[in-house]
């Protein structure tokens, strides 16, 4: 059964550009995502459901470019080649008829579609979004304020360089065979941007001093896990005049008397808040307990519902599955790490399981890609040894030596084997290219995936390196 109403699909964020034939990258737009239905009675709606088309008459114009369609896109202002989230902010502030009607030519919208969910009443969710592409080029001609979103495929190195170079904040990569994941935030799709930001609830805020003595210190910030508000730091600054202001009018009807979030290390007399209000936060990484490190404070964000602003914002989501196989009061193993810059260690650690094996990993995108490779790793050219892909590990496992209880996931002896870095060739889908440079292991190797084998099923080998006379 069709909703009557789609939830956006959402990204997670990658650490770097990347290139790979599986993947298709497009700018990261800075507006207002809206999904619309076109039929007899156009609907264009934001991510928490406000109707947005009073607000942007001139987006009416879509009903005459298509029919019969539910599209996905981002509403933007451009200035200067670039969208101003500013622009579309005041925008939509605006409630005056004659206002409105004048923005709308002062600063006018466009729409950029990237995205059909469906067609004359047909679900395409389901779709390989590569096969969407091609139904919403067929389905939407583009108008005066409506146009398709231009994608590249295979190359988002270049591509994104060349974003940033024009000034735009990054590029948003999604994968070519997947499917529309309705209020999901799925690796499937990849925002990339220069710096970290996320995305946080403002819980309350420090009393001000000195030249801030008349509106606050600095800002309470959370995000939800699993519907529970968890402290995630506090920002002071990055504040502009005017965001000062529209702060303090903002937090005059919001004040509470009792706490609205736990475990907040503050010294300071705090002024609680009600959680309603959002604003994305820029920050460099991320602590080991969770906390945002040197942030500052990026835009308040009247778009996004509260609880849509989660801590896999800033937590690798591939690690879930490590923390749900482990009792951490149990095993000495360690617990979820948040993401660090990007690196480009390996190690391999001998593992006296059940079974002895030995488990490869990667570090990559914040966290240890790992594979179980049960004969060993090859040594010479032309060796070549299963290895069954397993869960991401974070990061601190590199390190770990130790005995995993029984009764626990893995458990035995673990000890470190090999460690070092590795030098990056390819990372596809189905092939990993990368030239080890160890304390035990050297030189080239390959991992290609094992298809008549199974889906976590990969070859791990040995290449042959090359001799200079």
């Amino acid at each position: 059964m069709k909703p009557d109403r789609y939830r956006p699909m959402l990204a997670q964020s990658a650490r770097a550009p990347f290139t790979s034939k599986d993947w298709i990258f497009e700018i990261k737009w800075d507006g207002f995502r809206a999904i619309s239905h076109v039929d007899d009675e156009l609907k264009i709606t934001s991510r928490n459901g406000i109707e947005l088309k009073h607000s942007f008459p001139e987006l009416q114009e879509l009903k005459d470019l298509t029919r019969n369609t539910v599209l996905d896109g981002e509403i933007v202002v451009m200035k200067d080649g670039k969208a101003d989230f500013q622009a579309i902010l005041e925008r939509s502030k605006s409630t005056s008829p004659l206002d409105i009607e004048y923005l709308s030519h002062k600063s006018p919208a466009t729409y950029v579609l990237f995205d059909i969910l469906e067609k004359d009443d047909n679900a395409l969710i389901d779709l390989p979004l590569i096969e969407r592409k091609r139904i919403l080029k067929e389905s939407v001609r583009e108008g005066q304020h409506v146009i398709l979103s231009i994608f590249e495929e295979e190359d988002g190195e270049s591509y994104y360089n060349a974003a940033i170079k024009r000034g735009i904040e990054g590029v948003v990569a999604k994968k070519k065979g997947s499917p529309y994941e309705p209020g999901t935030r799925s690796n499937n799709w990849l925002k990339i941007k220069q710096l970290e930001s996320c995305d946080c609830v403002i819980f309350g805020c420090t009393l001000g001093e000195g030249h801030r003595k008349r509106t606050f210190g600095a800002l309470i910030l959370g995000l939800y896990d699993a519907g529970t508000p968890v402290y995630v730091g506090k920002v002071g600054t990055g504040f502009t005049d005017e965001d000062l202001g529209l702060l303090m009018q903002a937090f005059h009807d919001l004040q509470v008397k009792e706490a609205t979030l736990s475990n907040v290390d503050v010294t300071q007399p705090i002024a609680w808040l009600q959680p309603v209000l959002v604003c994305e936060i820029i920050y460099q990484t991320v602590t080991h307990d969770k906390k945002l490190r040197m942030p500052r404070f990026g835009r308040l964000r009247s778009d996004k519902p509260p609880l849509e602003c989660t801590l896999d914002q800033i937590i690798p989501a591939s690690l879930k599955e490590y923390a749900s196989k482990r009792d951490f009061s149990v095993t000495s193993e360690p617990a979820d790490e948040l993401r660090k810059e990007e690196g480009t260690t390996f190690v391999v650690q001998e593992h006296h399981a059940r079974r002895l094996h030995y488990d490869f990993r990667l570090e990559r995108s914040g966290v240890l890609k790992s594979w179980a490779v049960p004969k060993g790793i090859p040594e010479e050219p032309g060796d070549k040894r299963l290895a069954i892909e397993v869960e991401d590990h974070p990061l601190a496992y590199r390190e770990f030596e130790g005995t995993i209880p029984q009764g626990q996931y893995g458990a035995g002896t673990v000890k470190i084997w090999d460690k070092g870095s590795y030098e990056l060739k390819i990372w596809d889908k189905d092939k990993i290219e990368f030239i080890l440079k160890g304390e035990r292991l050297g030189g080239k190797y390959a991992l290609v995936r094992f298809k008549k084998a199974g889906e976590k099923q990969w070859l791990l080998m040995k290449g042959k390196d090359r001799v200079d006379n």
